[in-house]
């Protein structure tokens, strides 16, 4: 009996916690996490088992919802994307839809790191959080003994446009020149010395 009763216990006390899920997702997508292509929703609406959706944001930004087609989610919050979906069911379909959102996998984004530093190469920007330009460096294994840290120059696309950005690592590094943030896709290039 008492055997039992200590396994009873178990269960309910195991059912209550936090689900790994929700405690490696919650935090990073309640805050400023934005959505983006890559990453992958899991979708329910309370009490419609047929409207529970498990897809990954196309590179267009979009997600197949039923009832809904295709729903713009790549830009927003979790809860801004939880908004739009509810907003879209209550318009033609449902009186009050309850909707729940959890991002299953991040999107992996990636920069690119070139020139005089130790460990040159694609890398991978670490999940919902900025990445400055000297963290960028650092995680490139540093500069090289000819390195040139006030010759930086990053390539970025925006609009369809390559733009060019020259950066002073050596003065930023003094705090002298304000930061700099790497986005994904950016291209860095550390300059060599000229002796």
């Amino acid at each position: 009996m008492f055997r039992f009763a200590r396994l009873f216990l178990l269960v309910i006390v195991g059912c209550g916690g936090v689900s790994p899920l929700a405690a490696q997702t919650g935090d990073a997508v309640s805050g400023s996490y934005i959505l983006s292509p890559n990453d992958q929703v899991q979708i329910e609406v309370f009490q419609e088992d047929d409207l529970r959706t498990n897809a990954k944001i196309s590179k267009e930004g979009t997600i197949t919802f039923p009832l809904l087609g295709a729903v713009k989610l790549a830009g927003l919050t979790q809860s801004q994307a939880t908004a739009r979906i509810t907003e879209l069911l209550k318009r033609d379909f449902l009186v009050n839809p309850r909707v729940g959102m959890t991002v299953v996998n991040f999107s992996k984004k990636r920069f690119t790191i070139l020139g005089q530093v130790n460990s040159p190469g694609i890398k991978e920007m670490p999940d919902q959080e900025g990445l400055d330009l000297l963290e960028a460096i650092g995680m490139a294994g540093g500069y090289t003994r000819i390195a040139n840290p006030g010759r930086i120059t990053i390539k970025r696309r925006e609009g369809g446009a390559e733009n060019v950005i020259q950066v002073d690592g050596k003065a930023m590094a003094k705090g002298n020149g304000k930061g700099f943030q790497v986005k994904p896709g950016d291209t860095i290039t550390v300059a060599e010395s000229i002796f």
